[in-house]
């Protein structure tokens, strides 16, 4: 096995342990006017303020946020230990694109809700790293798809 999959298969494992941290990590802090303070909103606490309001969206949410990313880790890394047949990537791909829905929606409150002006927020490292991690494992995917054509050839 030479270095790259070695790589990919660290990047990918470190994935498991960096995705929990990005739902606990605030993604934004938020008030609702200049004065007062900002309270911080994780994945998690969004997720569970949802499952009060509207269970509906808070099962996709759970779907895009939680189970996408992390089910798309876990087959990658399947597939890296070879236990898992290559030819499930293209099912992998389609978690991945799932899992950067929940990206769009977040960018697309955060504009809005500064596009209103009432209220007051600030992006956290949580976003960024939540971020990083659908990014990587976009990246871990495609270096893993191309080295799995490179062998076969």
């Amino acid at each position: 096995m030479n270095q790259t999959n070695w790589l990919l298969r660290i990047a990918n494992l470190a994935l498991l342990v960096l995705y929990p941290l990005a739902w606990w990590a605030p993604l934004m802090r938020a008030g609702l006017l200049p004065l007062f303070s900002l309270n911080e909103i994780s994945v998690l606490k969004g997720l569970q303020s949802l499952w009060a309001t509207d269970i509906f969206l808070a099962l996709v949410v759970t779907l895009f946020a939680l189970f996408a990313p992390y089910l798309k880790t876990v087959a990658l890394a399947l597939v890296h230990f070879d236990l898992l047949k290559p030819s499930v990537l293209p099912a992998v791909h389609l978690l991945g694109k799932l899992a950067m829905a929940d990206i769009f929606l977040i960018a697309l409150y955060i504009t809005l809700s500064k596009g209103i002006g009432v209220g007051r927020i600030e992006v956290a490292w949580g976003l960024y790293l939540f971020t990083a991690c659908i990014l990587s494992s976009l990246l871990i995917s495609y270096k893993t798809e191309q080295s799995i054509q490179r062998s076969d050839h």
